[in-house]
Formats: structure tokens, sequence, C-alpha cells
């Protein structure tokens, strides 16, 4: 995950742009009109993000504190002064901590004050071998890291030159043991690591389920006594990109799934066990799971085979880089931001914005979500432009890319979520390329602008509620009008988008004229503008005051059922709509 690098102060944003750029993390500033710490660091610190804080470190300990509960899984947290000189590892030392704090002394031109024992007087300790490696057996570590304390020497089989680097005496006679190797076990007196030099090359049916796919990969590993801490990845042919089993199993042993095509497969042709006729006929390629397999190195778990899934192993001789591997399986989030105020964000949105390499949006979308946009590009697009925005955004996903679509308010309701599925749902001259038609889609639901201005006005949505667009550019006026009698008539609270622009202004004239033949006078209609935004206003009038002239695109009008109230609080006028309560009292 990307670090968060924490400033508070203007004094220590010239650092924080520094730590920013050194480590590639996100910019979050606290304080004053900014984002809350108090909730903002005990999130990330949940969510497992590092957090470096330009700061006194008696900052992040008070914020930090009751989060704290399992030393084995915190993420590093690291404090810097304001002038660089100091870089000091506070949680997660031996998580990636205490090496953070070098590389930022080198970049930065501080100090890293390690104060762990072990990386104190080893640039790593032993239970936290760099990527590429994991330790198989991590009771065995601190004993081992004892001995090396007290002036013992390794003795290395397998390749890890970590070890040397870090400055670990290693001799053929030492007496703590490091094995390095794909197979299960312990050994005496030592440690194992196991290289992450192995891929799970797997075929299957569309639709088998995700055990299955686990299981055989098990099955695999179990046969030649392999480690599955020592698989890098799972990698398949593309035209499985969006098959959920695949992506599950790969989440299952927390590794990446990685894509071939069925050109890249076919040249392992000549190095098959096993090809066919039938797989070529129908994919393009003699083998899947055997040739994805051969991609990392020579077959160490033959293949096999179950009822609808086809599993092989393939070593590599060195760890591998499984961003040079294969390709990543595309992912669009459709992101609904809510209507504008950061406040209004939920965590699946941040999560997901916070996750993409890449954004795609109206530019005064992207806008909204400025504060979040550190390290990522963006690609805007003009009002009116929604059908190359969410093309483009499929087809960057499609290029194996993690892609925001960002929508104000919801992302289904009249934004992108839908023309995302009809696009892909598309034949002929709209459809998307074949790589772009396989990107997985997660939807990301937001907060309506009916629902802050209702919120903000009292609670107008209690009761049934419709909502309706005014705009005619997509959907005739015929039956906007029939769908406006039509809520009318069955006395539901009304929410409407879109309701005036400078061509088209006698729609909401024939909507208010509708509405009040079905309600009383009194019937209370909240007009919201800007919502989310610092010149947000949110009025309550009555039906009958209704003034359709004073409406532009940036506002959205409710108007209220028959039962709908209003009443005097404060300064201001309430509206809601009862649910019936009052009747189980009579």
């Amino acid at each position: 995950m990307k670090p968060a690098v924490i400033v508070f102060s203007d004094s220590g944003r010239e650092v924080a742009a520094r730590i920013v750029d050194a480590v590639g993390g996100d910019l979050c500033v606290c304080g004053g009109d900014a984002a809350d710490a108090s909730v903002l660091l005990p999130r990330l610190f949940r969510e497992g993000r590092p957090i470096i804080g330009v700061c006194a470190a008696g900052i992040l300990i008070r914020l930090l504190a009751p989060s704290l509960s399992d030393k084995s899984v915190e993420p590093p947290v690291l404090a810097v002064s304001h002038d660089a000189a100091a870089i000091v590892p506070l949680l997660g030392g031996h998580r990636g901590a205490n090496r953070l704090a070098r590389d930022l002394a080198v970049s930065l031109g501080g100090h890293a004050a390690i104060t762990t024992a072990s990386d104190s007087r080893f640039a790593l300790a032993l239970d936290e071998p760099p990527p590429g490696w994991t330790l198989g057996t991590p009771q065995d570590a601190r004993p081992a890291m004892m001995a090396m304390l007290l002036g013992a020497k390794l003795q290395v089989e397998g390749y890890a030159p970590f070890l040397a680097e870090a400055g670990y005496p290693v001799s053929s006679m030492g007496a703590v043991k490091v094995l390095v190797s794909e197979h299960r076990g312990r050994i005496e007196r030592g440690i194992v690591y196991h290289p992450r030099t192995l891929v799970a090359g797997v075929g299957c049916e569309r639709g088998v389920s995700t055990e299955e796919v686990i299981e055989m990969i098990d099955l695999a590993l179990d046969n030649r006594d392999l480690a599955p801490e020592s698989l890098a990845a799972i990698a398949s042919i593309d035209i499985k990109a969006d098959e959920p089993a695949l992506l599950g199993a790969a989440a299952h042993f927390g590794v990446p799934f990685r894509l071939f095509s069925a050109t890249e497969l076919s040249q392992e042709r000549y190095r098959l066990k096993s090809p066919s006729d039938y797989v070529e006929e129908t994919v393009g390629t003699p083998s899947v799971a055997e040739a994805a397999a051969l991609k990392a190195g020579p077959l160490v778990a033959p293949k096999i085979k179950s009822k609808r899934v086809t599993c092989a192993i393939g070593r590599a001789p060195r760890p591998i880089d499984t961003a040079r591997f294969g390709r990543p399986p595309g992912l669009l989030h459709l992101v609904g931001v809510g209507p504008g105020a950061a406040a209004f964000r939920t965590a699946a949105a941040i999560a997901a914005l916070e996750a993409s390499t890449d954004w795609v949006g109206y530019g005064l979308y992207l806008d909204l979500v400025a504060d979040l946009r550190a390290g990522r590009t963006e690609h805007r697009y003009d009002l009116g432009e929604e059908e190359p925005r969410v093309r483009h955004a499929l087809e960057l996903a499609g290029s194996g890319k993690v892609v925001s679509l960002i929508c104000s308010g919801d992302s289904q309701i009249y934004a992108m979520a839908a023309l995302a599925c009809e696009l892909l749902d598309a034949e002929g001259e709209r459809a998307v390329s074949p790589v772009a038609r396989r990107v997985n889609l997660e939807v990301h639901p937001g907060i309506s602008a009916f629902q802050a201005a209702s919120a903000a006005a009292g609670a107008l949505i209690g009761h049934d509620f419709c909502c309706i667009s005014l705009s005619d550019l997509l959907t005739p006026r015929e039956q906007i009008l029939a769908r406006l009698e039509a809520a009318a008539t069955a006395d539901f609270v009304t929410a409407l988008y879109n309701p005036r622009s400078q061509r088209r202004t006698d729609l909401l004239d024939a909507a208010r004229r509708l509405f009040a033949e079905h309600r009383p006078p009194q019937t209370p209609v909240v007009i919201g503008s800007n919502l989310g935004r610092p010149s947000e206003t949110v009025r309550v009038v009555e039906l009958q005051h209704f003034d359709a002239s004073e409406v532009d695109m940036l506002t959205i009008v409710i108007i209220g059922a028959s039962s709908s109230r209003i009443f005097q609080r404060g300064n201001g006028l309430v509206a809601y709509t009862p649910r019936g309560y009052a009747r189980k009292h009579q």
C-alpha cells in the first residue's frame, strides 16, 4: 500500500512533499478546515496503510494509542521532524518501518533513529525479509536473532543475497542455519525462507467455483510438498480476466492474478508435455495451465485435472517480480463521491480512489476529490461527453490498469454505472474492445443529491418516494410528462433532477402545475443548490409559493407528498414525511 504522508501545518509541507516524491505516497493535510486527524489516522491504521507524519512523535502516539492491539499486524508508523533531520520508526519496525526510515534518511539527508536491537546492528531483521522471500518458520526467528546478536554466524543454503547485504556474517560453518527452499519443513537450529518463485498456471471452465480452483492449486502443491508461501502468482489466459473463481483463488493465496494472451501462451508449445488440439481450437493456444506455468520456468509440478479445472506449477530460478510478469486484470471502479463535501464520501469510495492509478471524469467531479489526487493520472472530459468518457475508462482498465470513473452523488442515479454496463453489453459499432469487455467492474454507491437535500431540510423522504429527471436529452418529453403525472397521482414524494437549463424551462413549470393539482398548497418543497459545496443553500417553501424561475441545473427540487409536513424549529423550517407511526397509538 502507498504510505499516507500526514502534515498538520504549513511548516511541514515542504518536507512532506519531498517524502511523497521519495516513497510515492499520498499527501494528507490535517487540521483546520482539512481532514480530521482523529478520524483519518485510525482509519488508515486499521486499513494497514503505512503512516508517515511530519510532526512530533507524541501527536501520532496520542492519535493511534486507542487503535493499538496486535503488533504482528500493525503497519509502519514513522515520525519525521520538520527539518527532516530525524526519522523515527514508532510502530511496525519489523513490518517495514525500519527499512522505510533508512530509505527516507537517504532521500532526505536525515538520520534514521532505529531503536530495535536487531535493526540497529543489521540493515534488516531476520523476520523481515525483503519482497520476494517469506519467512516460513516465524517461531524460529527470535532465537536465531538472539544468537546473531551474541556473535553467531549464518550458514546459508540457497539464494538469499539480502542476508549478507544486511551485514549478517555468513560462513559455511555458521551455527545458525538458513534454508532457502520452495518446499515445506523446518530445520534444527535455524530458519527457513520460502522464495516467491512458483507460479500456478490455471485453466478452468466458465462459472467454476472458487473452492474447486483452490483445491486444485493446493493439490498441485501438496503433490510435490511445495509451500504455498512460495507462490508468486496465479496465471491464466487473458480471456479469463473476469473469472471470479480465479480472482477469488488469487485473493485466497494472497498473490496477484496475472494474464497472458493466447499468442504469448502459444509460444510455449514446444515445451508442453500435454498439448490439446481441442484447447487450441477453442482459445487459440494448445495449453493454458501448463503454458502459463512455463512462463515462470520449468514445471516443478506437472498438470493435473479435475472436472472443470487444470493446474500446473512452474518454477523460476529467482524470486519473480510480478509487476513484470504477464499483466494484471483490468479493474474499473464506478465511484459515487457524494454531492461535494468530503464528509459525504463513503469509505468504499475513498478506498477505490486511493487504489486507482487513473481517474476519469467530468472536470468538475474530479475537482470535488482533488484532495485525494496525489500521484493519479487524470483524464478530464467536458459535460456531454458521457459515452467517450466511459468508453475511455473501460479501455484504460482493459489495458490492465486500476481505474476510477468518478461520478457526483451516486454512481448509478443518473450517472455512469448504467452506461458502463450498457457498453459492456453492446454489440456492433458500440461494442468495446475484447480486453475492455473483460474488465472487472466494482460499483461503489454514494450519497445522492436528493438524500443530501432531504437531510439538510429534515426528512422529506421518510416515506415512499421516487426520482425523475427533467432532462429531455435522452428521454422523450412525453415520457417525462407521463412519469410526472404518475408520481403526482400516486402521491409519491418526488425528487426532480436536472430541473431546468437555459434551453429547457417549461418542464419544471409543468411539474409544478401537475403537483399543485394533487397536493395541498402547504405541501413542502425542498430546493437544494450546490449541495456539499461552500455555496450550498437549502430552502423549504410551500408548494403554493414555489417559484420555478429561481432554479438552475445545479439545483435539486423535492416536492412532498400530501402527508408531508413543515414545522418551525429555531430559525428555520423543517420538512418531513411521517411514516404512519401515529396510527399505532390510536
